[in-house]
């Protein structure tokens, strides 16, 4: 499941024939994405992600210390741990967590410094790739672990090197961003 990729295929089906409302099938379920606006090749959605499953707090042993994170499935899995800075060696920290004995398929994990209210800012490490610049799935992540633990209220504002997403939680999430086409491609069989 990706929440950027499903932003970026509504806006594909969007330049193709432009309609309001899409229907992704993601292998996390079928998404709902709402187009917002649309200028030539730039696009906003709003995507419903579902209904996010939380679970409380917990400590994990690494070796540079105990770390406590918010563990948060938003169709993948998710720990969010809430920092007061980005660390020169964030990066490592976080390969060592997403690979804790704790988490037997791996974890992508996310750091949140929260700047107020509603404004977070993150730093994704994924399974399988490391850093990324944006995540969809871990904004949304990051979003409901500080609204769950009361350290914000929805919507929140997620700040990433990637560029800004803003997040809501009702029943279930929504997250809103933008998407741009700068290529097209075909496949020749």
């Amino acid at each position: 499941m990706s929440g950027n990729g499903t932003r970026c295929v509504a806006s594909y089906l969007c330049s193709e024939n432009l309609r309001q409302h899409s229907n992704i099938r993601t292998g996390a379920g079928i998404k709902n994405c709402s187009l917002i606006t649309h200028n030539h090749k730039s696009f906003e959605f709003e995507i419903a992600m579902g209904e996010p499953q939380v679970g409380d707090e917990f400590p994990i042993k690494v070796a540079f210390g105990d770390v406590r994170g918010i563990p948060v499935s938003m169709g993948n899995p998710h720990f969010v741990v809430f920092v007061d800075e980005f660390g020169p060696a964030w990066q490592g920290d976080a390969a060592e967590i997403g690979k804790h004995h704790d988490f037997k398929y791996g974890i992508n994990v996310e750091l949140v410094v929260v700047r107020d209210k509603g404004n977070i800012e993150v730093r994704f490490y994924e399974r399988g790739v490391g850093e990324t610049q944006s995540s969809g799935t871990g904004s949304c992540a990051a979003a409901v672990a500080a609204i769950f633990s009361k350290r914000a209220e929805s919507p929140v504002r997620v700040h990433a090197p990637g560029g800004p997403q803003t997040v809501r939680w009702e029943e279930q999430v929504f997250l809103r961003g933008p998407a741009q086409l700068v290529c097209r491609g075909e496949i020749l069989i």
